[in-house]
């Protein structure tokens, strides 16, 4: 019953929002929606594996801009979505091969070379472009609006929250809690944690991947500055974080506050927007570590408990 409740109340909301841009008029509107749509779907694919396994990946704009180039590189040979679905393949197979090399990292370690990670991707492009193609950036000319492209990002962020609900009502949820909270005591228990983080690490790079190529029409022309800027990973891990990684609607909590702060605050203070967007990351690190969700379930409980309490005495 629950379950059911869930899929009706999910499914009006969809529809809401989806109306949303008819009812805001005006590109600026259309734009700021579809730019929270996006992060929304970020930090939600990233939420499914860094939430639950601990694991803090700054490779996010790697898989970002390989979905963007894709497009910029295929879209005039081949129909839209057949580029789409090149580009998930791609940032899958990626993602494979990265996550059999890395995996085995944990930490800092796993920190430090997912960041590396992403300056490699971005000089790699950066250097074909100039030496290969003899030139830096490419032009995007497709015929898709920003509703369109709107309505491609939520549809995805759907989809995203759904895998996550599934995900937390498997075994392979319940797994995936060992494996966060102790990953010794996971082995011993039987649980292939290696081919668990391979597959949700794939998952997640794949969502992120297309989150890159859907929002790729936006930009008519893009380059490595653009599209492999390292403030997207950033972003994508302070919004997680502030509504709760290990949360289903954590990350959405987050992406949205977070993205309307940081549209202002990059729209009036554009030469301060990087300190600010350390402070705030280092305050959320250690004000709400567990996120905002957290702190209100912890408070509900309180209460519970005392209601219950003072009922007894």
């Amino acid at each position: 019953m629950r379950a059911l409740l869930f899929i009706v109340v999910a499914a009006v909301a969809l529809a809401c929002l989806a109306l949303l841009p008819s009812k805001l008029g005006g590109e600026y509107g259309v734009g700021l929606m579809l730019g929270m749509a996006g992060y929304v779907t970020l930090a939600s694919a990233w939420a499914l594996f860094s939430g639950p396994t601990r694991y803090i990946s700054l490779a996010t704009v790697a898989f970002f801009g390989i979905g963007a180039y894709t497009v910029a590189v295929l879209s005039d040979h081949l129909p839209y979505p057949v580029v789409l679905a090149i580009a998930a393949l791609i940032g899958f197979v990626v993602a494979l091969v990265v996550g059999l090399a890395t995996l085995r990292l944990a930490g800092i370690y796993f920190v430090i070379f997912t960041f590396g990670l992403a300056e490699l991707v971005r000089q790699l492009v950066s250097w074909y472009e100039v030496n290969v193609t003899a030139t830096l950036g490419r032009y995007i000319f497709l015929s898709i609006t920003a509703e369109q492209i709107y309505w491609q990002l939520l549809a995805l962020a759907a989809i995203t929250l759904g895998i996550g609900w599934l995900i937390s009502r498997s075994r392979i949820g319940l797994a995936l809690k060992v494996i966060g909270d102790d990953e010794v005591v996971a082995a011993h228990t039987g649980i292939p944690i290696a081919g668990i983080k391979l597959g949700l690490f794939a998952l997640s790079a794949t969502l992120i991947t297309l989150v890159g190529a859907i929002q790729a029409p936006r930009w008519t022309y893009i380059e490595p500055a653009i599209v492999f800027n390292p403030t997207i990973s950033f972003l994508t891990v302070i919004m997680a974080f502030l509504g709760g990684a290990h949360r289903l609607w954590g990350p959405t909590l987050g992406a949205v506050p977070l993205f309307l702060l940081f549209e202002w605050l990059s729209a009036n203070f554009p030469a301060h927007y990087s300190i600010i967007l350390g402070v705030l990351f280092i305050a959320i690190v250690f004000l709400v570590p567990d996120g905002i969700l957290s702190r209100f379930e912890g408070g509900w409980k309180r209460l519970r408990t005392g209601a219950r309490t003072g009922g007894a005495s």
